[in-house]
């Protein structure tokens, strides 16, 4: 038994299989490569100047890359930017040159008309030119102060107080049934005869006398216009509404003199409608006659001889009523304008005198009312 075991234990290297002699082999390197001191081999590469230089220049190198690539990225939202806005101006030239093209095209349409409205003006010129020439031989042909005569009955002179001054001088003639004569009774009963006898009619008749001597006072320089108001404003010449007309015309001036002495006067008396015409004229008359016989019975309701009452409960006016009336009249004329009164008389107006005395003097104005026989 012991020699059994003695030779167990001896040691045969044959007996060593081809792993074990194989793991020994790897140890024994794996244990050489941990004894050799490698930092002699890192600090050498650590120390070598030249491959340290050329490091530092790569990494300035990739450095310098980096931002010229942050540049170039730069650059190019720059140019879209800029393309962007050249494309924006590009549309807006092109829009303004279609616009341009069109204005042309327009332009060479209307130049035949345009020609034919420059040949139009250049005669309405000529026809100026020639009515000016007309009206400056009239007024050298003329001799005196007036343009037109007035031959009154013998010589007397009457202190008026009227002067005719202005460049644009409005002449308002009222033209209601009242002007045919000083009574109501009279008023009523002449109104219903014949058209020949309301035109004979003493008081317009001396009314139309008036018109005709301020016509002779008017100065050759200056313009007219004479209106007559009942219910209605119209004016003395068919077609010149609102027009100023000029004084150094005489036979335009005669013609509006004798075209008064055709009006037949009726219906009542519309003092506001006659101011709101005064307003409407441009430009405004710088002096203003008018000639008339009592308050206004009518406003801006309709109305026969003497207006109703807003409530229908009478047929005429009161004198309150009327003094309201006059009152709306005047705050519709415009401020700044002397209004020359002349008056003729009317029974049973007592405040006609006072209220248009007040307004000749608040406008600067004169006031006369005179005898039958004026002028």
């Amino acid at each position: 038994m012991a020699q059994d075991r003695a030779a167990k234990r001896e040691f045969n290297p044959i007996s060593l299989s081809f792993l074990d002699v194989m793991s020994c082999g790897f140890g024994a390197v794996v244990l050489i490569f941990l004894i050799l001191d490698h930092s002699s081999t890192v600090q050498n590469d650590a120390n070598n100047p030249d491959l340290a230089a050329e490091i530092n220049l790569l990494n300035e190198e990739i450095n310098e890359g980096q931002e010229n690539l942050v540049r170039v990225r730069n650059t190019i939202s720059e140019v879209d930017f800029q393309m962007v806005e050249a494309q924006g101006l590009a549309r807006s030239i092109q829009e303004e040159i279609d616009t341009f093209l069109e204005e042309l095209a327009q332009l060479e349409n209307t130049t035949l008309a345009k020609k034919e409205s420059v040949e139009k003006l250049k005669s309405d010129i000529q026809t100026l030119e020639e009515e000016l020439e007309r009206l400056r031989a009239a007024q050298d042909s003329f001799s005196g102060n007036f343009i037109r005569p007035y031959v009154g009955d013998g010589n007397r002179q009457y202190l008026t107080g009227l002067i005719l001054g202005g460049s644009r001088i409005l002449v308002l003639v009222d033209t209601s049934a009242s002007m045919l004569d000083n009574t109501i009774v009279n008023i009523i009963r002449r109104r219903n005869m014949s058209v020949e006898t309301r035109i004979a009619s003493d008081k317009w008749v001396g009314v139309r006398k008036v018109v005709d001597w301020l016509t002779t006072q008017l100065p050759p320089p200056s313009q007219y216009q004479i209106y007559t108001f009942n219910e209605q404003v119209q004016p003395l010449i068919p077609g010149t509404n609102g027009n100023w007309l000029e004084v150094a015309d005489e036979a335009q001036l005669s013609d509006a003199v004798s075209r008064i002495n055709q009006i037949i006067p009726e219906n009542g008396t519309n003092l506001e409608n006659v101011f709101q015409a005064v307003a409407a004229m441009n430009p405004l008359p710088d002096n203003i006659y008018l000639i008339t016989d009592g308050l206004p019975t009518l406003g801006s309701r309709e109305g026969g001889l003497f207006s109703r009452r807003p409530d229908g409960n009478q047929n005429t006016v009161s004198g309150r009523e009327r003094e309201e009336l006059f009152r709306s009249a005047v705050g519709r004329l415009p401020p700044g304008i002397p209004v020359n009164i002349v008056l003729a008389p009317l029974e049973g107006d007592p405040m006609a005198a006072s209220l248009y005395w007040k307004l000749a003097v608040s406008t600067g104005g004169s006031f006369l009312s005179p005898s039958s026989d004026w002028p």
